[in-house]
């Protein structure tokens, strides 16, 4: 047998134990994607072979959360796709306005940097205080830190620029105080937001949403894995809602394509019809 299909029985056996041990389920996650991060976490963690890693996982506990961080890449950017950003500024944050409160689901939310984001935005349109903020990820390490508040003082240049083009009002520096060798962001920020654990793969929804925003996690998905996020966030958005996906993404040719209107298709702002 070939060695790159002995490789891909090994990963498909990887992800189903890794299913059945932790619960938790890449099986459905795009297989080019997942083949580069076990890849990389083969080489970091010292495995000769996925096989071995999956002994490694079955067994250590403590290995499957290292496995993990790699499994899920936790890399975002404050204020990512600052034209995202400007077209709810401009076009969703007047209409929610409208409502006498607010729920936003940020999913797959990672280290929190777009939660933050979110939040700011939210404040200098005079929502926040009325906002719950649903942040959720399947990665509880990325959540701590998320929960935290505290980013790289390195990144808050490039922050500050994507922020301005986002249209913001004030000076970035106006919602973080440099603390703990990093930015850490104002608490008042963090007052409405609940972190929590969420899986797109095997959970449902929770709650009636009026923004959900789910920005460069569909692309590692395979279709049907897709189709089924999709259908989450059109349950569990009210009428009308708005979807935020990711530059790279889009809900054409998908099982919900018929169910939402775009509202800005460049910026990947959708409407639920």
């Amino acid at each position: 047998m070939a060695p790159e299909r002995t490789r891909d029985i090994e990963l498909r056996l990887l992800v189903e134990a890794i299913y059945l041990k932790y619960n938790y389920d890449f099986r459905d996650y795009s297989g080019a994607s997942l083949k580069r991060r076990v890849r990389h976490a083969l080489i970091q963690l010292k495995c000769q072979s996925i096989s071995a890693l999956q002994e490694k996982v079955l067994h250590e506990p403590g290995v499957f959360m290292q496995l993990l961080q790699y499994l899920t890449i936790p890399v975002s950017e404050m204020f990512r796709d600052p034209g995202y950003f400007l077209a709810l500024r401009q076009n969703v944050m007047p209409i929610l306005r409208t409502y006498p409160s607010l729920k936003i689901w940020i999913a797959g939310c990672s280290t929190g940097e777009e939660v933050y984001s979110m939040a700011i935005l939210l404040k200098e349109e005079g929502l926040l205080e009325r906002s719950i903020i649903y942040a959720t990820d399947i990665n509880p390490v990325s959540l701590e830190r998320a929960e935290r508040g505290i980013f790289s003082l390195d990144n808050m240049h490039s922050y500050t620029e994507n922020y301005q083009q986002a249209g913001g009002l004030k000076s970035l520096s106006d919602y973080y105080t440099a603390a703990y060798d990093g930015a850490l962001f104002d608490k008042t920020l963090r007052a409405n937001i609940t972190f929590a654990d969420h899986s797109l793969a095997t959970d449902t929804v929770f709650a009636e949403t009026h923004l959900v925003s789910c920005r460069n996690v569909l692309i590692y998905f395979n279709k049907p894995l897709q189709d089924r996020a999709l259908g989450l966030f059109h349950e569990s958005l009210c009428h009308r809602g708005f979807l935020g996906l990711g530059s790279k993404e889009s809900i054409d040719f998908s099982a919900y394509a018929r169910s939402f209107e775009a509202l800005s298709r460049a910026e990947r702002v959708f409407r639920k019809l």
